[in-house]
């Protein structure tokens, strides 16, 4: 199995670098897969050319092909006003069509301070919906105080940057389970790797009779505007 990072950092020793990079190392723990990087500061003139003639040179091809390939993706971004960065929204406007439907994909975003951090749910998901991607729930955003803590959660909750990532690497491990059921087993680790953070998912028998719960008092709309 292999999990792609597509990063747009602008630099390998980036804080995006490294959060892609702890993002699909945790997805490869679960899984037993691969990891391999797309930088695409590396192919930005790439890109660029890729949108004014409409063709890829080889090296973006073979990016493309990557992608293509991948039983995961993890795709991260700085955040440019309040958005992503203008190279990582070009590569997937030149990214060929369907590429990406039905593909696990896990979504992140680094900046300087949190004020940011809705920039993975008002910009970054939407555009891998609209493409068709099966997005992990939780979406990781990191700001630059975030890295002074990333190996621990002092707290013991799970809810500074180390648990979010794990939190995400499960989501995105099961999702490649459910789309490729010959996925490795085990995907939810070791409780001790989980600790306090457990997220093991209600058993379906649970969700339907909580989803009926929901509706055992429905009123039909004509009798509420009746």
């Amino acid at each position: 199995m292999r999990i792609v990072v597509i990063s747009a950092s602008l630099s390998e020793s980036s804080t995006t670098h490294q959060l892609g990079e702890a993002l699909a190392e945790a997805t490869a723990d679960q899984l037993g897969a691969s990891v391999s990087v797309i930088s695409l500061r590396e192919h930005a003139h790439g890109i660029v050319d890729a949108m004014l003639t409409g063709f890829p040179n080889q090296a973006l091809e073979a990016a493309f092909d990557d992608v293509k390939n991948a039983d995961a993706v993890v795709a991260v971004t700085p955040a440019y006003n309040a958005s992503y960065s203008g190279l990582f929204k070009a590569f997937f406007d030149v990214l060929p069509e369907e590429t990406l439907r039905g593909k696990p994909v896990a979504i992140g975003a680094t900046g300087g301070t949190p004020r940011h951090s809705l920039v993975t749910e008002h910009a970054i998901r939407p555009m891998f919906t609209y493409l068709h991607a099966i997005t992990a729930p939780t979406a990781v955003y990191a700001a630059t105080e975030d890295f002074g803590a990333h190996a621990a959660d002092s707290d013991g909750t799970g809810a500074g940057i180390r648990g979010r990532i794990d939190r995400t690497a499960r989501e995105l491990a099961a999702i490649v389970q459910a789309v490729n059921p010959s996925a490795q087993q085990g995907i939810h680790g070791t409780d001790e790797a989980q600790g306090d953070d457990e997220l093991d998912a209600p058993a379906p028998e649970a969700d339907i009779a909580a989803a009926r719960e929901l509706f055992e008092d429905f009123k039909p709309m004509d009798e509420l505007f009746g």
